[in-house]
C-alpha cells in the first residue's frame, strides 16, 4: 500500500496499541474475534483510535464527514429536527458528535428557526472528542452552551430527536464466512510482528442470529453488525417518544449480500486514503463497515420502534430543503455562493455521497409523515 509514513511518535503509539492487543490475544488463548480486535483498536481507553489525541476528522485528519464538508448539512437537517420537537418532546441527543461541527450548525439553525431544544445532549465516549466538540461549540455558539450537556451513556429515558451521523459504521463487527457446509467466524491471531486472520467454528450464540441463506456461496465473507443492532435495541428501551435519525453508508439486505461483495465491506481510513487492511498501524486509522440497514430496521421494530422512513442522503436533503438553505446566499455573490453550491453537489451527487449514504428514521409516538421522506421513501426495499 502506498500510504503516508507516520511520525516517530505516531508509530510508537501504534506499537503500544499493538502490544495491548497482542496481550489480549495471548490471554485469550491465541485468538480473539474481529469484533474484539476492532473494539480494542478503536476504543481501548487511552490507546484506541477514538480514545487518543490524534486529529481524526477534517482536512488535517483521516476522513471528512458531511458536517465537516458543509454547514448546509446541519442547517438542512435542522428542518427535520424542528418537525420532531414539540412540548414535552423537546430535547436533541446526538450520538458521537465528533468535532462538534454538526452540533454547532444544527443548534444554531434551530435557534434561527425559533425551535431551540430545551437541552442538546451529546453521547460521546472519547475524552478527546468531548474536548474538541466543547471547544467548537464554545467558539461558534457560546450563548447556547448552557443548553449542551455531555453523556457517557444513554439517558434512562428520552423524548425528542436522536441524531447519529456515521456512528453505526464505527461499531465493532463480527466477520463471518460460509464454508461448504457451515459458517465460520474469522478472528485475529498474532502473525509475526503483526496480526493475521484465523477461522474458528461460529459460536452457537451467534449462529442463531444469522440466516446463513444470506451468504450466497462457499468462500463468501461478510460483516455482521451485532453491536450496532444491540445499540439500536438499547435506544429503543429509552426512547419514549420521538425519532431517531441515522445517516450512514450501506445498503438494504438484498444489496448488502450481493455476490460482488464476497470479501465484505471493511474499510479503513488513514490520512484521506481508503484501504481494506484493518491490521495496518492499529490505533492510527479508522476501521468501518457498511451497514445492513435491513438488520437495523429489524432490530428496531423487534424492540417496539416503528420504521418511519428510509432513503438516500440526496433525497433526504432535497426533501428537507437544502436548495432553499443554499438560496439564502445570493447567486450573484459568486465568491460566497459557488463554494456552497460545490458543497451541495458533494453532499447530493450520486457519484459522491448522495446515493451511498442513507438516512433511516426510527421512532415511537412520532409526528408523521416526516418531511425528509416525503418523496423517494424506500422503506419497501428493506
Amino acid at each position: 500500500m502506498n500510504l503516508p509514513e507516520p511520525s516517530a511518535d505516531a508509530r510508537a503509539h501504534s506499537a503500544r496499541v499493538a502490544a495491548h492487543i497482542r496481550a489480549e490475544i495471548e490471554a485469550s488463548g491465541g485468538w480473539i474475534s474481529f469484533a474484539r480486535y476492532m473494539e480494542l483498536a478503536l476504543y481501548a481507553p487511552g490507546l484506541g483510535y477514538y480514545m487518543a489525541g490524534a486529529r481524526k476528522l477534517g482536512q488535517d485528519g483521516d476522513f471528512v464527514t458531511a458536517p465537516e464538508i458543509s454547514d448546509l448539512f446541519g442547517q438542512t437537517l435542522a428542518q427535520q429536527v424542528k418537525h420532531v420537537l414539540a412540548p414535552g418532546c423537546d430535547e436533541v441527543l446526538e450520538v458521537g458528535a465528533g468535532s462538534g461541527v454538526l452540533a454547532a450548525s444544527l443548534i444554531g439553525e434551530l435557534e434561527r428557526l425559533g425551535a431551540l431544544p430545551s437541552r442538546y445532549l451529546i453521547l460521546e465516549l472519547s475524552p478527546d472528542l468531548r474536548s474538541r466538540s466543547r471547544d467548537t461549540l464554545a467558539a461558534r455558539v457560546p450563548h447556547l452552551m448552557e443548553r449542551v450537556a455531555w453523556l457517557n451513556q444513554l439517558p434512562p429515558a428520552f423524548r425528542g430527536c436522536v441524531i447519529g451521523n456515521e456512528v453505526l459504521d464505527a461499531m465493532p463487527v463480527n466477520v463471518v464466512c460460509r464454508d461448504r457446509a457451515s459458517l465460520s467466524e474469522q478472528g485475529v491471531v498474532v502473525d509475526g510482528d503483526g496480526f493475521g486472520w484465523a477461522a474458528r467454528p461460529l459460536p452457537e450464540a451467534l449462529r442463531t442470529q444469522i440466516n446463513d441463506s444470506y451468504l450466497p456461496a462457499p468462500g463468501y465473507c461478510t460483516e455482521i453488525q451485532f453491536a450496532a443492532r444491540g445499540f439500536v435495541r438499547s435506544l429503543a428501551r429509552v426512547l419514549e417518544r420521538g425519532v431517531a435519525l441515522f445517516v450512514d453508508y450501506g445498503f438494504p439486505r438484498r444489496e448488502y449480500y450481493h455476490p460482488q461483495r464476497a470479501r465484505g465491506t471493511l474499510m479503513c481510513h488513514y490520512r484521506h486514503r481508503a484501504h481494506d487492511d484493518p491490521f495496518f498501524l492499529p490505533g492510527l486509522q479508522d476501521i468501518t463497515s457498511h451497514i445492513d440497514f435491513t438488520a437495523i430496521a429489524e432490530a428496531a421494530c423487534s424492540s417496539g420502534l416503528e420504521l418511519l422512513g428510509y432513503t438516500n442522503q440526496a433525497q433526504f436533503l432535497i426533501n428537507c430543503g437544502i436548495t432553499d438553505v443554499l438560496a439564502r446566499t445570493p447567486a450573484e455573490d459568486a465568491r460566497a455562493y459557488l463554494p456552497l453550491a460545490a458543497q451541495v453537489q458533494k453532499l447530493t451527487s450520486p457519484a459522491e455521497m448522495g446515493e451511498l449514504f442513507k438516512v433511516i428514521a426510527l421512532g415511537r409516538n412520532a409526528p408523521q409523515p416526516l418531511p425528509g421522506f416525503r418523496s423517494g421513501d424506500k422503506r419497501h426495499t428493506l
